[in-house]
This record gives C-alpha cells, sequence and structure tokens, in this order.
C-alpha cells in the first residue's frame, strides 16, 4: 500500500504555526484491473479482481474569498469517500507517524528526510513501512487548504515562495527498508517540481509498478528493477531459517561499545520495558530492528512500536514488557516521571535506568564466558567501509559504487548475523540437556543448579520470559533452525556422544578447562584492571574456540554460498493497463525460462528460484496448469521453498475441467492428490512446556514408568521395570510420592556431588580426558593409603587424602576376583572389601558400613565391562553405570536392611556376565554401535548404506571421513564416522515414516527411498534434506544405480515401488527418462540391473524385463507339484558366474539358478534353524545372509561359501531379525537389527 499525506493550515499568513497532516490519497493493490468482466473461472484470490481499489480521499470545501480569511467562512463537513486498506493500518493513525514532529511551512525547502515505520496487528504479524518527508513549491497567493491550492488574487502581488510539507509512505509487509528507501528516492525526484495535475497520475503509476515486482523466494537470487535513475535490488533472505535483511546491521555498534549492546541485548531477554531515544527519527527503527535481529532465532513478541509521535506519549505507562522509541526532547519528562523504564539513548550510547528513587532495575550481567567470545569475535569486525576504498581507484559509474558498497554490507552483515547467532547458542547451548523431548518437560530447577553462582541471576530472570518459554516449544518440537543446526554444525564428535549418554558426568577434559579459568580469571582481571588498556584475549582461550560456531571452516562455507545472483526484471511499460501487465509478466516468464536454459542442473538451488518465480508469473497470467508444474519442479530442486498453502489455494481456484486436465499428467495428479488430503483428521501436535513436578499420588507401574521419564533420570524402559521392582521390595506393587521424592532427591544430589568433585591437577593428568567421577566412597583405610575410592567408566582409583596423590586400584577389565572379608581391628571385625587384579598385589579396603554396596557396584561395573569386551559393545558400560547409581540412589533413599538386596534386582549384567556368545562370533564381530541411543526404545534398522570419504571436500571437513548411514523408522536418518564409530549426526530427518532403502548417488548426493510413496535426496556435504521425487504412488521399496563409466554417459537410477511401478529418473536434472509398470504387480520388494535388464523380485517370482518393462522371463519354484510357489524375499545376481540367487521369505532355502536355464535351480543351500530370510548381500566368495531364527525372534547371520556352496559361519549378534546389510571395501559387513534390538554391528570379512 502506498499513501500520501500532506499538511493542512487554517491560516497561511502563520508561517509558524504547526500543521496537521491528513491522508491526501491511498493506493492499494490490485490497481490494475481486467477489462473483459467475463472471462472463465477465476478465483479472486489470485486474479487482480477490484477487491480494493485505489482511490483518493476527497473533501467538499468552500473557495477561500479575496479579502476573508478562512477562519470566519462558513463550514460544511466533508464527504469522504469510503475507502478499503489492510485490516492492520489506521488511516487516522498514520499521518502522525509520518510526520511524528513538528509541521510548518517553510520560505525555503529543506532536505528530504526518510524514517521507517513498523506496525503490529493483534496476532503479532508485522507490516513494515517506509516514509518519505520533502517539501513542494507552493504560492503565498494561494490558499492553502485540505491538501488543494486556490487562487487569493488579493495578495498575488506580493507573491513570496513557500514551501509546504508532503510525506509518501510505502507499506509492504517485508522489511525491505533499503529498496524501498531507494524507490521512494526516484519518486521524489519526479513529483517534487511536477504539476499538481501530474502529481498524484506519478504517485499512483509508482505504486502499481511496486506491486509488479514479486517477494524473491529465500536463497541468492535477488530481484533487480529500474525505476530511474536508480536500479532498485530486492534482496531475498540468505536461507529459509533467517529473516529478511534490508538495512545495515552494524548501525548499533557504531552507536554503542560491545559491553552496551551486551546489556541491551540482556534487557530484551530479561523484557524490559525498553524505550530508544534519538534525535533522528530514521535510527529509532533501524536500530530497534538490528537488535531483534541480533536475537534470532529468539523472538520478540511483546509490544513493539519503536516510532512514538507527540501524541502516543501515553503508550509509555503499559505495565507490560515494550519496545517503543521517541525523541531525544523527550527524555528528561520521561526520565523523571515513568517508573520502572529502560532508556537506551542512540546518539550517546548509554542505557540507564529511569531515575525513580523507589524503583531500582536489576540488570543482570550476561554470562561471562558467552559475553567475553562475543566481545573478541566483534573486535575483528570491520565497520567502516571508507577503508575498504583506501586502495581503490575513483569509479565514475554509479551503479558500480552502489553494487560495490551493497556487497561490503552484505558480507558485514552475514559476519554480525554469524557472531549474535554464535552468541545465543553459547548462552543457551546447555538448555537441550535439560529437555525430555517426547514428554516435553524442561527441568529448569536442574539447570539452573548448573550455572555458575555469577551466572545464575541471568537464567533465573531469562527463563521466566515468554521470549524464552517460544524458544523452548521450539527445541521441544524439534524445529531445525538456525539455532539448532549452529549447535549441531559447533558440536565436535566428543559433544555429540555426551550429548546421548546418561547419566552425564564432567570430563577430566573439562576439569581441566575449569580449573585453568578460575586460576587464570582473577589474574588476568586484576590486570585489565589496573590497565584498562590491556587485552584479554588470553582470557578463555580454549573455551572460547570450543563454542565458536566454527568461525573458520563454517563461515568460509558459507561465504561461498552467499555469492548471490542478480535477476533483472523487465522494464516498466508506461501507461500501466491491464493488457501491458499480462505483457509483463509474459516477459517476465520469457526471461526466467531463458534464464534457467542457461542454468545447469548441478545449481538445482537457483534452478528452484527460477520455478518459484515463474510459477508465480504464470500464475498472474492465469496459467494455473503451467504454474502448478513450476511449484512441483521445486521437490526436485529444493523442497524447502514449496509454497503449500499458495499451491492449496490454486487448485481450489481451479474449475473441475482445468483441474481434470491437469491431473492427466501423473505428477501434477499426485501433487493435486496430496493437497487435497483433508488434515482435520490429523491430532494437533502438543506445543506445551512443562516443567518436571514431582507425584503427589500413589504410582502403579505404568504412572511410575511416565515419571522417571519425564524426570530425565533413566530413557530405557526394561531399567526402569527393575527400578520399579526395586523400590517395591516387599510392598505392593505401588510406589508412594514420599518414596519417589526421596530416590529422585538423593539422585540429584549425588549429581550436584559429582558436578562439584575437584580434582587435584597431578589426577587429572593420570586420567583419559574423557574418563569421569561418577561416585566418590567416604574416606577410608586401604593397604594402599587412607583416602576416597573413586569410581570412572574405565577403574578404580584412590584419592590420597593429606596431600595431593592417586593410586590405581584397578581397571574393571583386569579384576580377577572380588571378596568380602573382615579386617581384624582389637575387639572390633571391619567390614572391608577385597580386589584382586591381574597387575599388583589385592587391594583391601575397611569400606565399613558402605561394603555391600562397593561391592555390588564394583561387580556390576565388571561385569559390564566383560560383557562390553565380549560382544564389542560400548553402550554396555553406559548402562552398567546407569545401573550402579540407581544402585546408589536406592540404598540412599530406603535406609533399612532391605536396601542391599533391593539395589541387587538392579545388577542385570552381572546376573548376565555368564552368558555365552559363540567364538565364532565373537572372533568375527568387530565393534557394535546403536543408532537409537537417547530413545526411550530401540528402532528398528531398516536400510544401511556406506559412503567413502569425499576427496573432493578440504582436509578440515568433518565429512570428509567414510560414513555409516543408518535409516530407521519414523523417517530418521543416523550417520556415523566409519572411522572411529561415534556418532556424527543424530538425526535426518525425511519425512515420518519407516524408510525401506538407500542408495548412494556421485559424491554429494544420498537417495531414500521411503514407506510414504516418496524418494528424499539428501545432500552429502550440507547434510540436509531439500529435494523429494513424489512421482510414486506407493511404498518405494528398492533403488538401482546404472552408471556406464563414461564421462559422457548420464547417470540413472531405477527406483521401484511395492505397486509394481519402476521409473528412471535422470540423476542430474531428476526427470523421468522412462517408467513403466509390472502387470498383476501387487508386491515388488526389490530390483537389480543386469547385462542392461531389470530384473524385479514380486514376491512369488522373479521377472527378467526390459527397460521399458517387456517381459522377458519369469521364474517361479513351486514347493510340490500341486502347491503354491515359493515366496522369494531376496536376490543376486552373479556376473561372473552367470549365476541368480534366490533367498526365501518363509523358510531357510537359498536356491542357486543358472542364468541360462531357469526352469530348475541348480543347487539348494539349507540354513539350519533359519525360518526366513530377510537379506542378502555377496562380498569377495562369500555370501553374508541376515535372517531369524525360530526362538524368539533372534537374528543370525549365515556366511556362505560361494564355491563350495555350504554355510562357513553363523553369527549371533543381535536379539531380533537381521533387517539389513552393507559392506565396507569388503572389508566389514554391517548388520542392522530389528526393533526389539536396534543395533549395528561391525563384521571382519575374513
Amino acid at each position: 500500500m502506498l499513501t500520501m499525506i500532506d499538511a493542512v493550515q487554517k491560516d497561511v499568513a502563520q508561517l509558524h504555526t504547526c500543521l496537521s497532516p491528513e491522508v491526501r490519497s491511498a493506493h492499494v493493490p490490485p490497481f490494475i484491473t481486467r477489462d473483459i468482466p467475463h472471462c472463465g473461472h477465476i478465483a479472486p484470490s489470485f486474479i487482480r479482481t477490484p477487491r480494493h481499489r485505489s482511490f483518493r480521499r476527497k473533501k467538499d470545501f468552500k473557495h477561500a474569498t479575496s479579502g476573508i480569511s478562512s477562519t470566519n467562512a462558513g463550514h460544511k463537513e466533508p464527504q469522504t469517500e469510503e475507502i478499503s486498506v489492510p485490516n492492520n493500518i489506521d488511516l487516522q493513525g498514520l499521518p502522525q507517524l509520518c510526520f511524528p514532529g513538528e509541521l510548518q511551512i517553510e520560505t525555503e525547502p529543506k532536505e528530504d528526510h526518510y524514517h521507517f515505520l513498523v506496525f503490529t496487528d493483534v496476532f503479532g504479524a508485522r507490516t513494515y513501512g517506509v516514509v518519505v518527508q520533502f517539501y513542494r513549491s507552493i504560492q503565498e497567493g494561494n490558499s492553502f487548504q485540505n491538501g488543494q491550492a486556490h487562487w487569493d488574487a488579493a495578495v498575488q502581488k506580493s507573491r513570496m515562495s513557500l514551501y509546504a510539507p508532503f510525506s509518501i509512505c510505502v507499506i509492504s509487509k517485508f522489511p525491505y527498508f533499503t529498496a524501498f528507501k531507494d524507490s521512494l528516492s526516484c519518486l521524489t525526484m519526479q513529483v517534487k517540481s511536477c504539476h499538481q495535475v501530474d502529481f498524484d497520475h506519478k504517485v499512483h503509476e509508482f505504486a502499481a509498478k511496486l506491486a509488479l515486482v514479486p517477494s524473491p523466494p529465500p536463497g541468492t537470487l535477488h530481484l533487480v528493477f529500474n525505476l530511474k535513475p536508480l536500479q532498485i535490488i530486492l534482496p531475498s533472505k540468505e536461507d529459509p531459517k533467517y529473516p529478511t535483511v534490508d538495512l545495515n546491521l552494524h548501525i548499533p555498534f557504531l552507536c554503542f561499545k560491545p559491553e552496551c549492546i551486551l546489556k541491551i541485548l540482556t534487557c530484551f531477554l530479561i523484557e524490559q520495558r525498553i524505550v530508544l531515544l534519538s534525535a533522528d527519527w530514521a535510527l529509532l527503527t533501524l536500530v530497534a530492528e538490528c537488535f531483534i535481529l541480533y536475537l534470532h532465532p529468539l523472538q520478540w513478541q511483546h509490544t513493539y512500536v519503536p516510532i512514538l509521535s507527540k501524541g502516543m506519549m501515553d503508550f509509555l505507562m503499559a505495565p507490560t514488557a515494550f519496545l517503543m522509541g521517541c525523541h531525544i526532547d523527550y527524555f528528561n519528562n520521561i526520565n523523571s516521571e515513568i517508573e520502572g523504564l529502560i532508556l537506551v539513548n542512540i546518539d550517546d550510547g548509554t542505557i540507564k535506568s529511569s531515575d525513580l528513587p523507589d524503583i531500582k532495575i536489576d540488570v543482570p550481567e550476561i554470562p561471562l564466558e558467552a559475553a567475553e567470545c562475543f566481545i573478541q569475535r566483534t573486535e575483528s569486525l570491520q565497520l567502516y567501509y571508507d577503508l575498504e576504498l583506501s586502495h581503490l581507484g575513483s569509479s565514475t559509474d554509479i551503479s558500480e559504487l552502489r553494487m560495490r558498497r551493497r556487497e561490503w554490507q552484505q558480507n558485514l552483515n552475514f559476519q554480525i548475523q554469524q557472531i549474535s547467532l554464535e552468541l545465543m547458542v553459547n548462552i543457551f547451548r546447555e538448555v537441550s540437556d535439560f529437555l525430555n523431548y517426547e514428554y516435553r518437560v524442561f527441568n529448569s530447577e536442574e539447570f539452573l543448579k548448573t550455572r555458575t553462582n555469577s551466572d545464575r541471576s541471568f537464567y533465573k530472570k531469562v527463563l521466566e520470559t515468554y521470549i524464552f518459554h517460544s524458544f523452548l516449544k521450539a527445541r521441544l518440537s524439534g524445529k531445525m533452525d538456525a539455532f539448532s543446526y549452529a549447535e549441531l554444525t559447533s558440536c565436535s564428535e566428543n559433544d555429540r556422544g555426551k550429548m546421548l549418554a546418561s547419566p552425564r558426568r564432567p570430563t577430566m577434559e573439562e576439569m581441566a578447562m575449569k580449573r585453568e579459568r578460575n586460576s587464570d580469571f582473577f589474574m588476568i582481571k586484576r590486570l585489565v584492571a589496573s590497565m584498562p588498556n590491556l587485552p584479554v584475549d588470553t582470557l578463555h582461550d580454549f573455551s572460547i574456540v570450543h563454542r565458536s560456531t566454527g568461525k573458520n571452516k563454517h563461515e568460509n562455507a558459507l561465504k561461498k554460498s552467499m555469492k548471490s545472483t542478480r535477476f533483472k526484471l523487465p522494464e516498466f511499460s508506461c501507461p500501466l493497463t491491464y493488457s501491458s501487465v499480462i505483457e509483463w509478466y509474459t516477459e517476465f516468464a520469457i526471461l526466467l525460462s531463458k534464464a534457467m536454459s542457461s542454468t545447469g542442473p548441478e545449481n538445482s538451488s537457483l534452478l528452484a528460484r527460477y520455478y518459484y518465480l515463474r510459477g508465480l508469473a504464470y500464475l498472474m497470467q492465469e496459467k494455473f496448469q503451467e504454474a502448478l508444474s513450476d511449484f512441483q519442479n521445486l521437490y526436485k530442486t529444493d523442497r524447502d521453498i514449496f509454497p503449500k498453502e499458495l499451491v492449496k489455494k490454486v487448485i481450489g481456484a481451479m474449475s473441475p475441467a482445468q483441474r481434470k486436465h491437469a491431473s492427466r499428467k501423473p505428477e501434477l495428479k499426485r501433487l493435486i492428490s496430496i493437497m487435497l488430503e483433508k488434515e482435520g483428521d490429523m491430532t494437533a501436535s502438543d506445543e506445551h512446556v512443562k516443567t518436571f513436578q514431582l507425584p503427589k499420588t500413589h504410582m502403579h507401574q505404568d504412572d511410575f514408568l511416565k515419571r522417571i521419564q519425564e524426570s530425565g533420570i533413566v530413557k530405557d524402559v526394561d531399567t526402569i521395570l527393575r527400578l520399579f521392582d526395586a523400590l517395591t521390595i516387599g510392598h505392593l506393587k505401588q510406589i508412594d510420592p514420599e518414596t519417589f521424592k526421596d530416590f529422585y532427591n538423593f539422585w540429584k544430589e549425588s549429581e550436584t556431588e559429582a558436578q562439584e568433585v575437584n580434582l587435584p591437577l597431578e589426577v587429572i593428568e593420570r586420567l583419559d580426558k574423557n574418563e569421569c567421577v561418577y561416585k566418590l566412597s567416604s574416606s577410608v583405610k586401604t593397604n594402599y593409603g587412607v583416602g576416597k575410592i573413586a569410581l570412572t567408566q574405565k577403574r578404580l582409583f584412590l584419592l590420597i587424602e593429606g596431600r595431593p596423590g592417586y593410586v590405581e586400584i584397578a581397571k574393571f577389565r583386569d579384576i580377577l576376583e572380588l571378596e568380602n572379608i573382615s579386617v581384624m581391628f582389637f575387639p572390633l571385625r571391619i567390614p572391608a572389601l577385597k580386589i584382586k587384579t591381574t597387575h599388583k598385589e589385592p587391594f583391601i579396603g575397611n569400606l565399613k558400613n558402605e561394603r555391600d554396596l562397593w561391592l555390588l557396584i564394583v561387580k556390576e561395573m565388571w561385569a559390564g565391562r566383560k560383557m562390553a569386551d565380549k560382544h564389542k559393545d560400548p553402550q554396555y558400560i553406559q548402562q552398567a553405570l546407569t545401573n550402579v547409581l540407581l544402585m546408589d540412589a536406592v540404598v540412599g533413599c530406603m535406609q533399612s536392611p532391605r536396601a542391599i538386596y533391593a539395589a541387587s534386582r538392579l545388577a542385570y549384567f552381572d546376573r548376565m556376565k555368564n552368558m555365552v556368545l559363540p567364538k565364532t562370533t565373537s572372533e568375527t564381530l568387530k565393534h557394535k554401535v546403536n543408532p537409537s541411543a537417547g530413545q526411550t526404545s530401540p528402532q528398528a534398522v531398516n536400510a544401511l548404506l556406506y559412503t567413502p570419504g569425499h576427496l573432493v571436500h578440504l582436509e578440515e571437513d568433518e565429512n570428509a571421513n567414510p560414513i555409516l548411514w543408518c535409516a530407521l523408522s519414523e523417517g530418521k536418518v543416523v550417520l556415523f564416522n566409519a572411522k572411529t564409530w561415534s556418532i556424527q549426526q543424530h538425526c535426518i530427518q525425511v519425512g515420518n515414516s519407516k524408510l525401506n532403502c538407500m542408495l548412494a548417488v556421485e559424491f554429494s548426493q544420498v537417495w531414500v527411498g521411503s514407506q510414504d510413496s516418496s524418494v528424499y535426496i539428501i545432500n552429502a556435504h550440507s547434510m540436509s534434506c531439500n529435494k523429494q521425487l513424489t512421482e510414486h504412488f506407493s511404498d518405494v521399496t528398492d533403488m538401482v544405480l546404472e552408471d556406464k563409466g563414461s564421462k559422457f554417459s548420464q547417470k540413472q537410477v531405477y527406483s521401484c515401488s511395492l505397486d509394481g511401478r519402476v521409473i528412471c529418473w535422470d540423476v542430474h536434472t531428476l526427470e523421468i527418462k522412462t517408467n513403466f509398470q509390472l502387470s498383476n504387480c501387487h508386491k515388488l520388494t526389490s530390483i537389480k540391473l543386469h547385462n542392461s535388464m531389470l530384473w524385479c523380485c514380486i514376491g512369488d517370482a522373479l521377472l527378467e524385463v526390459k527397460k521399458n518393462g517387456q517381459l522377458l522371463r519369469k521364474v517361479t519354484l513351486q514347493e510340490n507339484p500341486k502347491g503354491s510357489y515359493v515366496q522369494f524375499s531376496s536376490f543376486l545376481v552373479f556376473l561372473e558366474e552367470n549365476q541368480l540367487v534366490t533367498a526365501c521369505a518363509d523358510k531357510g532355502e537359498v536356491y542357486i539358478w543358472d542364468l541360462k536355464y531357469l526352469s530348475q535351480p541348480l543347487q539348494k543351500i539349507q540354513l539350519q534353524a533359519c525360518n526366513s530370510i530377510i537379506c542378502m548381500i555377496r562380498v569377495k566368495n562369500q555370501l553374508w545372509i541376515g535372517g531369524k531364527v525360530s526362538d524368539k525372534m533372534r537374528g543370525k547371520i549365515y556366511v556362505v561359501d560361494t564355491i563350495k556352496c555350504r554355510v562357513e559361519k553363523e553369527l549371533v549378534a543381535h536379539v531380533d531379525m537381521v533387517r539389513a546389510l552393507c559392506s565396507i571395501e569388503d572389508r566389514y559387513v554391517i548388520s542392522g537389527g530389528g526393533k526389539e534390538d536396534g543395533k549395528v554391528a561391525i563384521w571382519n570379512v575374513g
């Protein structure tokens, strides 16, 4: 919307009388309407029908007569046309915002002045305005009333030059402050001196041109249009996760010191009543917007009025949090009359609270480490553009100068966004450690306990705010915004591992850092206090690097992505008519098509932006089918910018005939069916954030399970059930609130004590950097000396008292025997624990009444270590630690003779330590990992994929490591570093359904087939999914890559779905090359490519077909002459041997066929005790077969020698069926278990 406002004065003779502004005209799109009123079925939501109209507000009045003052003339009430404007724009209040200061007639023109407005509706949606104030010449002989000039002959002889103030305001839902400022600069050049007759026409024409320009989608494509003499750039968001930025983000850094900026940000975070003050109206909004952008992705959701006019000053009396701005002239009045305000003086660069003696505002300091990191990072910013020009020659091209300045500003804005985002991540990084995602619980009390004393007051205030509550809702909903991405990319592998570890304790590395900070901090601060100019770069060096969001690595990568592309819009024609507007959009679409033809498929991100814009252009031409096709292509290029709601409206606006015609294209038929699906049946997601509260009633098993999971103590269901059994020993099977409270408090006290453990540096140096102290005994006498016994995940050691000392007692894997003994200390016999090891004399500790508990603890850790070594599964140690700490808490809360017996019910590994693992399995098994770590229950591993390190990446790139991809249920893909077997990325979300198959395509893509009938494409560089192929209509079950090896041949992928459809995709363009439907097929489970022919498994048969679907051969096998056909689950084609290998779905039989003679199999291999085969791969001369055995769905792997056709090994490592297999360079085989197991095993290939 564009409004023009002028000033009204009753008596022009009194030049210094204040004027009253009023709306002269308002122009609201659509500006151009259809010439022919009836031309088919048109949706009013999209076609430019006259819902709104450009109007001019008119008033009837009497002409002033000669010699008679207008104040003496008779006056009629003005007759005003009914007008239509956006709901959140108040035309009556708009004039005083466009002229927030005093107005008067001037005798000489003043310089144009720009400022910026923000309007907020009742739902919190913001609309933005850019205002220009300028002066137009009038004559003293003209009576200037109601926006019109009138002849006054009596004063014509003594004519003098007078100038009246005018204002034009452009209003948009997008914050294009710079673009609209540049646009208004072009307009004011034309309207300052034009005739009155042309004035409104030029303004209307200007508004109509702006209305044609679409807003660019997120990405690096900026739009450029010509308004003469300037080229206007309409910038896009750099990323969908970031807001639009079209202003200079470094303005606050020119006004305030970094420490002051941090103080102001604290006021935002604790939701104070903030007032910005300046003599420059423009700075009020710009500075306010900058601070709001610094907070991103946290959002200011309270009252926001960046400019208050004189008549709006009573807004400052509002009792709730707000952000407002007013002129510096009101500073003294506000400071002395209104209590509880934070006054931010932009002109002086200061911040203070209002001077009322009864009210003092406590603004805490921002957390120290985050503040130090922010200050150091801001010191590297180059804030002065002139310094960038010092080595450059003078440019004679204004466009080049503007472009150079914009690129510099864009780069600086990016750096400031990164620094401010890093600040938010450093402040709130550890919040996720105290979230329970399943039950949407935030344990605020425990979070506060872990904060340092100096930071606790800050967090206490922030945790009570609405801004933080909204932030929590986004975290618990799994929102992948800028914060989530920065938090993820800045985590080291150790950090990611610790995020899944439960229970968590400070590692030796963290203890060392803490000691270093404590010892250095006060010394450095004293030096800084005595020498204020001394830099503090050495403060928190390690911490700052550790908590940085990857400045060097990620910033360089993102800078490359910031290289923007500018697309020039067609020139605007004059005058604008309906036909000329259609021609403009037609030319727009043609230019986009030309740009697309010159853009290669490798630049899919840019292609997506072109598709998006061309879809809009077609939409404005009423070419609905073409628009839908372009929007459909966004799935293949960048689904993140797919305009779902817009497409729904387009489909709803189409006539039945149009919709039927569009449905003839399979991809559009699929799109239309998806968009028309009702979402009303879907249950709304719970966005409520809960605070953990202790129960107040007795709990049975199910309620206890829920309460423990809510508390965050344990997630594993089986462990919680054992805990319930332990706490209810000798009672009815229910737990009273008092017992739960005692247990919970003891657990949390133990956590707190572990956080406060302060080991001497000599001890820290003797332990591994990732070791944690989980329990300390009381001071006891031992044969190694007097001290406290300490337990870590790897060993027991004695912390010598009196002098700092460390004596290792035993590593758990070295323990030979544990024994309860009594030591004679006349006249008493003191209970003691004896530990025999392989390396030294037995350890004897006089533990007294702690002995029985420590015996349980050490036995469980010993058993856990033995199980971990035997099963090559390090998670057993973590589970044993959990059991040990639960034992400790049970004994601590029960305080009764039966406490030790109750705790023994939690000794899971001590009971399982004698479980026999077959020797062959133990020798072949290399390692185990758990993709379901951190979940309440395991998830089936449905597909596995190995990708080698990307040689094209830089060495420091984390993704250069080989990666193991694990596809789980509910659309989750978990990644492991295949060198260290540590977790690489917790989860890439691709839809919400079961994932059936994965395929590596080139270095940069991984394709994932889903049960929701889509193929998702993951970018292996960014580890994100923004492409989706939706042409299948049933579960995507398998994919195969055709690579002819020639650099001139195009790679193709064949995908199949359960309903028998096979689609061939061009890898580069993602276009369908061919597709066919297998007749009478309802169970197509897998496909293979052999000698340019496709082999398809359809359950009871294997089909050999040409690439066009023509059937060549069919392979079936009858169980008996009159029986049904054998059901095949999987198959392989041996190229060299020219053989076909098939596996049965309902029994343990493998058949080998000669590809030339498929009437009967050559040989049958019987797998002992196997009742179903799930998967099968070939590695060297071995056939690895995964299936399930008859006893309780247990999984087994059979290794078959393909030459001798016999089973060489039977491997048992999964408690559920083996659902997936893959190989790593013929050196290792990876297997994935079913939902009862959920683990991945790595096997050595013999």
